[in-house]
């Protein structure tokens, strides 16, 4: 059974940048696309990114586009969620996800079969 344990949260400012980091136990990390969604209190869990199996591909929310990148070591079973320009909009509970999609389709949380715990990120203006 898959395990996805997120790190690097914390608090920052306005402007500055932040990367957090998915680790995944087990084998065949490598066959999966990894999502990055993010929960603010009070709302919804929302997509923020996805990168295919082979890193070759990434899409990313229109809120985050530009800002955000999202990279993967398949050596290390390991995916990144680089955060620049942060603002304070974009303090959440940042979640890793395992999945298989393509398009829009990776909106959707269902697509996703294994989850970390979140790490916290919070911006102050």
């Amino acid at each position: 059974q898959v395990q996805l344990v997120e790190s690097g949260g914390g608090l920052v400012q306005a402007g500055d940048s932040l990367r957090v980091s998915c680790v995944a136990s087990g084998r065949a990390f490598s066959n999966y696309d990894m999502g990055w969604f993010r929960q603010a209190p009070g709302k919804e869990r929302a997509f923020v990114g996805v990168i295919s199996w082979s890193g070759r591909s990434t899409y990313y929310a229109d809120s985050v586009k530009g800002r955000f990148a999202i990279s993967r070591d398949n050596a290390k079973n390991t995916v990144y969620l680089q955060m620049n320009s942060l603002k304070p909009e974009d303090t959440a509970v940042y979640y890793c996800a395992r999945g298989a999609c393509a398009g829009y389709e990776c909106y959707e949380l269902a697509k996703y079969d294994a989850w970390g715990q979140g790490t916290q990120v919070t911006v102050s203006s």
